[in-house]
């Protein structure tokens, strides 16, 4: 087909359509069940903080790092300190925690997070650190 528009991509499509379109009308047809409103305002929240806060962050992160000779270290580094705070964010921020289970996200996940971080920024670190000194061993 034209434009790079194939057969498994159409079957794909149509079966995400498919789903979204179930998905939707079980919304609406259990109303009572699923407080379709209070799902909008969440879904409109998401949107906007995808669209207004973390597509600016990565474009402006993507500008300073693709400035970087590549590979880098420090742009994996970044990548992989960005996957997982994004990854860590419903834990840290108590997304499903219930005061009357206190077996649900029990640890304290913003300094765990932290410790996270700072072992992937010294991993990358080290990993720069490696590359210099590979670099300055061909050039003498």
């Amino acid at each position: 087909m034209k434009n790079g528009v194939n057969a498994p991509r159409l079957l794909g499509y149509g079966l995400g359509g498919a789903l979204v379109v179930t998905g939707f009308a079980g919304l609406v047809v259990d109303a009572h069940l699923t407080d379709p409103l209070g799902w909008a305002l969440w879904f409109g929240g998401l949107i906007v903080a995808h669209d207004g806060v973390l597509v600016p962050l990565v474009l402006l992160t993507g500008v300073a790092v693709g400035r970087m000779r590549s590979p880098s270290p420090v742009r994996a580094g970044l990548t992989v300190a960005a996957m997982l705070s994004l990854l860590a964010l419903p834990m840290v921020t108590g997304l499903g925690r219930r005061a009357d289970n206190p077996s649900l996200l029990p640890l304290d996940y913003g300094r765990n997070l932290l410790v996270v971080l700072g072992l992937v920024a010294l991993g990358t670190a080290l990993a720069a650190i490696a590359v210099r000194l590979r670099a300055r061993r061909r050039r003498g």
